[in-house]
């Protein structure tokens, strides 16, 4: 037999081995390998981990299991099932209460929107079609959707490939899961200044998903990439006008929105904005407020209630993370002392990073309070509890405005 005739015998040899013990594979690279085991036989699994401990060497236990075991509904729909609300356990009916729409859905029509009058418009993600918002848009253009499976890095790449085949890509993240891909970002995307939008999703404090998911590195991680824009809108119609911005930008744009309800703003048509302006919402005399995203309302909220203690402060809408608005801050600086800065971001190297960077790069001395998230990982939680132990809801910006002031007076 020739050579290719061996190879190919060699392999019909290794693959009927697999067939009639998937443990070769495993053995052959020197484990102890156990199994396949039913995942649901509890009793089963204890005795064969206690087994397990009397073995030298390294082990690997192949257990098998079913999504949803045990209850139809989760078992016939896995996907839904994935992440459960409450429901009815009799029907499998999720109970839904009067909220506003997410950040997430409203991206979702958005995306469809947008897409229905530009047919250059794809979007790529990494097996996140459902939890970014995009099953309409998979089904209204499956041509122009691309799920690439768990595969973050080449999503990247990809997006990027199709940007320069003339096309508009929108790569949607969680924001966790897009720092598997910064490399590609960097190297890929930003090198070469290519027009990807970056859909950001989960920014911010996610809730019981824990300290895997949160997504509070992004606005540093992106921030101090050259060519990157980096923003995060404060509602609902920011959101629509910053995805048509966008899409409209001839390089890399970053839009990260947080998870959960959003504020129930009515949404209109879409409108494009100004690429580095800030928005000045509210004035004031005792000092200032720059919020991001999320924090942005949680700010005006604080102000509100501050007036109530004879404390005036302004607030601003920082949606734009990178470029900043210079000439906003420098009209900022003319008239205040104080300056408050608010992210659902680390305090390490975020947006308060920045704004202190450009005050000392200009001279300007300051009194600046950064409030973030602290440089630690942060504990599973519901998000407004989180939130709040870090003090960047209303409460903590309003906590931290009165102990300036009171040291101040």
């Amino acid at each position: 037999l020739g050579s290719p005739a061996l190879r190919f015998v060699k392999l019909t040899e290794e693959f009927l081995k697999g067939l009639i013990s998937p443990g070769v594979f495993f053995e052959e690279l020197g484990f102890n390998y156990i199994g396949p085991l039913n995942g649901h036989d509890l009793p089963a699994l204890e005795r064969t981990l206690e087994n397990l401990k009397h073995i030298e060497g390294p082990v690997l236990l192949h257990v098998y299991t079913k999504k949803g075991k045990g209850y139809k509904p989760a078992e016939k729909d896995p996907v839904t099932w994935h992440g459960v609300a409450p429901y009815k356990r009799e029907s499998g009916e999720f109970i839904k209460k009067p909220s506003p729409p997410t950040w997430t859905s409203v991206f979702g029509k958005a995306i469809v929107e947008l897409a229905e009058k530009d047919p250059s418009i794809v979007v790529i993600t990494p097996a996140m079609k459902e939890g970014s918002g995009l099953v309409e848009f998979s089904q209204r253009f499956p041509e122009r959707f691309f799920d690439v499976g768990i595969a973050e890095q080449h999503a990247c790449t990809f997006a990027g490939g199709l940007a320069c085949a003339g096309l508009k890509p929108v790569a949607c993240y969680y924001s966790t899961f897009l720092q598997r891909a910064y490399d590609q970002l960097i190297h890929d995307i930003a090198l070469q200044n290519l027009p990807v939008v970056f859909a950001i999703d989960r920014g911010g404090l996610v809730g019981e998903d824990g300290p895997t998911h949160h997504g509070v590195f992004d606005l540093s991680y992106l921030r101090c990439v050259p060519n990157m824009v980096v923003s995060a809108p404060k509602d609902e119609q920011e959101l629509r006008d910053l995805l048509y911005t966008a899409l409209r930008w001839d390089g890399p744009f970053a839009i990260r929105y947080p998870r959960g309800p959003a504020y129930g703003v009515p949404t209109e048509g879409f409108r494009e904005i100004k690429v580095g302006t800030w928005e000045l919402l509210k004035e004031g005399k005792d000092g200032v407020v720059l919020a991001v995203g999320y924090c942005v309302y949680q700010a005006l909220w604080a102000s509100e209630e501050l007036e109530k203690e004879g404390i005036s402060v302004a607030v601003v809408n920082a949606r734009f993370v990178k470029p900043m608005d210079e000439e906003l801050l420098e009209r900022l600086c003319e008239r205040y002392e104080l300056f408050v800065t608010v992210e659902d971001n680390t305090v390490v190297g975020g947006f308060g990073a920045g704004v202190l960077e450009w005050l000392a790069k200009r001279g300007y001395q300051k009194r600046v309070i950064n409030l973030g998230v602290p440089d630690r990982f942060i504990e599973h939680g519901k998000q407004d509890i989180l939130r709040n132990l870090v003090g960047i809801d209303k409460e903590g910006i309003k906590r931290a405005i009165i102990t300036a002031y009171m040291r101040k007076v």
